[in-house]
């Protein structure tokens, strides 16, 4: 290389930082090696790839290290790949992943064209210049599609990752909190912040550190929808990925343990979020809530169609039967309920 290594902070503002923990075995291992076995990825001088591993070299100017240079058609081509490239890490927060499938979603409709990343071909990943087709998917959707997750994931994701600067802009480091999931909060309040006008940022900013209302779900259950589920279920259900049946007969008049020690169901993380929303009142318009009702909806279709397929005996054994209609019944009295109301 003829011209120094450099870091470009919007580049570096997109990785996840690595745990004090994390950094510390990185660098016991390149200096037990004697070389950074993997090569630092740059354009234009500026490392997309190996920002850790850089400043363990400065650290260490004996280390060896290679620089491989990629080509890009423009700066959020460069971010759409890093952003790809950090998806592929294994010890990703939720919060994480969603703000990075924002950043991507929010950096190839700026690119002017894409040529694809590790993740993808690049005749599958170039597009036109307005960032929303491809043949005849839109960025979204293809995107949505790439990383397992639903369309309106994406558009969600978008909104959070917004919603993640915008807050950083306020109160610097306050990201990495978010992210982190040191911060408690729900994926609307954080997008609301982009949303609204400089002046309000800060009182959404201080909200986000507010204790929850009394009136929130038990601490057994989660707060808020953290996870990105996967858009169709694996053809091979991993280990761990879903909560398993239990294999053992169950007696018809067996006394059922009370729902507080159940997982938590759709329903109720509908109205977590409805909780989590009361501290601040500006946070979420009706367009936003649809995305997390159609989620919901869409979610609880899925993993229980995912349980009938890997167990089939849920509906052909009377017994399971009956149970899952028992269970299916809380949804269902909570639907008519909503039927039986009247709009205002």
């Amino acid at each position: 290389m003829n011209q120094p290594l450099q870091i470009d902070p919007e580049f570096a503002s997109k990785i996840p930082p690595l745990t004090k923990e994390e950094y510390q075995l990185l660098e016991e291992n390149i200096l037990q090696d004697g070389v950074v076995l993997n090569p630092l990825i740059v354009w234009n001088g500026c490392i997309v790839d190996g920002h850790n591993r850089f400043h363990i070299i400065q650290a260490h100017p004996e280390i060896k290290y290679t620089v491989f240079e990629k080509e890009f058609p423009d700066r959020y081509a460069a971010i759409a790949w890093i952003c790809c490239n950090q998806l592929g890490r294994r010890n990703l927060t939720p919060q994480q992943k969603k703000y990075l499938i924002g950043q991507r979603y929010e950096a190839e409709k700026l690119t002017t064209t894409f040529n694809g990343n590790r993740f993808t071909l690049a005749d599958e990943s170039r597009r036109s210049q307005n960032g929303n087709t491809y043949k005849t998917e839109r960025t979204c959707d293809r995107i949505a599609r790439e990383s397992n997750v639903s369309r309106n994931t994406v558009l969600r994701a978008e909104d959070f990752a917004q919603g993640v600067d915008a807050a950083d802009e306020v109160e610097p480091g306050i990201k990495e909190e978010i992210l982190s999931g040191g911060i408690k909060t729900t994926d609307v309040a954080v997008a609301a912040i982009a949303k609204a006008s400089p002046k309000e940022r800060p009182a959404l900013v201080k909200q986000l550190r507010q204790p929850k209302s009394p009136k929130s779900l038990p601490e057994k259950g989660p707060k808020s929808i953290e996870a990105i589920e996967p858009l169709d279920p694996p053809l091979i259900t991993k280990p761990d990925s879903e909560p398993k049946i239990q294999s053992e007969p169950i007696e018809e008049h067996a006394e059922q343990p009370e729902l507080a020690t159940r997982p938590m169901t759709e329903i109720q993380k509908i109205l977590a979020i409805s909780t989590g929303m009361e501290t601040a009142e500006k946070l979420a318009d009706e367009s936003t809530m649809f995305y997390e009702l159609e989620d919901a909806v869409s979610t609880m279709i899925r993993r229980c169609l995912r349980c009938f397929e890997s167990y089939p005996g849920l509906l052909k054994k009377k017994p399971y039967r009956c149970k899952v209609q028992k269970i299916f019944n809380e949804a269902i009295q909570f639907i008519q309920k909503i039927e039986q109301e009247e709009p205002t």
